[in-house]
């Protein structure tokens, strides 16, 4: 693992102070909380820790504002979310560099992430204006004869954004865009870490002149329960790990619930694929973002005639990574969120040797900053295959029969995304029919994502789907209308 010496900071030597925005007007609370930069170890802001009166009043004041924003012509209301875009569009390069130093993201996938957001917001404001129902042809039986029947969508009222770490500001997007879109008033929660990140982000909403109450932003993870399960909320929409979801579903099984969980990112490698673009594909993705994504390249099958060149192949990669300081410019991949994650990360890579995996590369960690690794299993199953490791961890696996790798997707807890590389399209539309997984890519690996597509999971990987056309259709309920003439 190469690393430069941590540069001096300037700019980001001040500690920031984040505050609730609740109907507007920024909230202090009793306590606070603080960001840590995961690579320094140093404070990045001091954050308001949102209790059960900053809960409460988020709540009241969306419900006060949710009228408001269902009136509000679609078209007022796309224009609001294209001047958000605009808005973050200007403010993109500081957006990037309080994310990768709160974070952890190596700067120019930063910069990747901040260039997204306006297209996601962008993509929201098209489907606002496009928010359609449906006509029922009524008299496909005796008892609709003569009536005309169509079905209307309306806002659901208040919706809960539950956002992570990893991809904090376009993750924010994808969730705040569509609420506003389909005329819900929104309280955002997002994950502690990313605190400043997303109130820098939310600077850049104000100007776009949203109404008080429209969104709504505490922070802290006491919170989050409580929004849950807060009677003012008429929707929860999360991003995070598969054991919290079960929570929240647990808690408000009778309310619409979008959850976007985990996955442990199968890409299998056929016989004849295109190995240097596969190799080339898996070994970055697995890297990137220092494998904190749930569809990152975790398990990659490949067939065992090709498996030594693929493996030489996605070694050689590897190597070539460059860990270490996420404001570097030349730094492939930063730390992870923090120092206890990368010790459970390093742990469960211990635990694979010892069961008999081979560590082609990697292995080691310095504070939050993980090795890119790779492991050579000897057969599939263990502890970094199995469970979502949320690191720069790839294990590879070869097989005899395509059956094999499919029933290491199917039998698996998590169904997010896989990749195929293939050159045959009847295998590739086989494996799309065979593997239970929200999302194929053919001739791609399992990390993969366009804003405008249906993005989900099955099983274990969650509910629902984001993309705002998608999302927009979990964010509003169908009401019938029958119209006797």
């Amino acid at each position: 693992m190469t690393e430069a010496a941590a540069p001096q900071r300037t700019a980001a030597d001040e500690v920031r102070r984040v505050r609730a925005v609740i109907g507007g007007a920024a909230v202090d609370g009793e306590e606070t909380f603080r960001t840590i930069d995961p690579y320094r170890q140093t404070p990045v802001a001091e954050v308001t820790q949102a209790g059960g009166r900053e809960v409460a009043a988020a709540v009241a004041a969306a419900r006060a504002a949710a009228p408001q924003v269902a009136a509000t012509p679609a078209r007022a209301r796309a224009a609001m979310l294209r001047r958000a875009a605009a808005a973050i569009e200007a403010r993109g390069e500081a957006l990037a560099q309080i994310m990768a130093l709160e974070t952890g993201k190596a700067i120019r996938d930063a910069r990747r992430e901040v260039a997204r957001c306006p297209g996601t917001l962008d993509l929201c404001a098209e489907e606002a204006v496009r928010i359609e129902g449906a006509h029922i042809p009524m008299d496909a039986s005796e008892t609709g004869a003569g009536k005309l029947g169509v079905v209307l969508r309306f806002p659901l009222g208040v919706v809960a954004a539950i956002t992570p770490y990893n991809a904090p500001l376009n993750l924010v997007c994808h969730k705040v865009g569509p609420a506003l879109a389909a005329g819900n008033a929104v309280v955002l929660k997002p994950a502690p870490q990313a605190s400043a990140t997303v109130a820098a982000l939310m600077e850049a909403f104000r100007e776009a002149d949203l109404p008080d109450g429209w969104l709504n932003t505490i922070y802290g993870d006491a919170a989050g329960r409580l929004l849950v399960e807060a009677p003012g909320i008429d929707a929860v929409s999360f991003t995070g790990s598969t054991a919290v979801g079960a929570r929240i579903r647990a808690a408000v099984p009778l309310k619409p619930v979008v959850l976007e969980l985990g996955g442990n990112g199968f890409t299998i490698v056929h016989h004849d694929a295109d190995l240097d673009a596969a190799a080339g594909l898996c070994a970055s993705n697995a890297m990137r973002l220092a494998g904190q994504s749930c569809i990152s390249v975790q398990n990659v099958c490949i067939a065992r005639p090709v498996f030594d060149r693929f493996a030489a192949q996605v070694r050689a990669q590897v190597a070539r990574l460059k860990a270490g300081d996420p404001l570097d410019e030349d730094t492939d991949v930063g730390p992870v969120i923090s120092a206890s994650a990368a010790e459970a990360i390093a742990a469960r890579v211990e635990a694979a040797a010892k069961a008999g995996a081979e560590i082609l590369c990697g292995g080691g960690r310095r504070g939050a900053l993980v090795e890119p690794t790779v492991l050579r299993l000897g057969a599939a199953g263990g502890p970094t295959f199995d469970e979502e490791v949320f690191g720069p961890v790839m294990n590879l696996v070869a097989y005899d029969d395509l059956a094999e790798p499919v029933a290491w997707v199917n039998r698996g807890r998590y169904g997010l995304q896989a990749g195929v590389f293939t050159g045959s399209l009847a295998v590739g539309m086989q494996l799309a029919r065979s593997l239970r997984v929200g999302g194929v890519i053919l001739n791609g690996s399992s990390t993969w994502r366009s804003d405008q597509a249906p993005y989900g999971g099955v099983k274990d990987s969650g509910s629902g789907r984001e993309g705002p056309r998608y999302a927009i259709r979990d964010m509003t309920e169908e009401r019938f209308l029958v119209i006797n003439h």
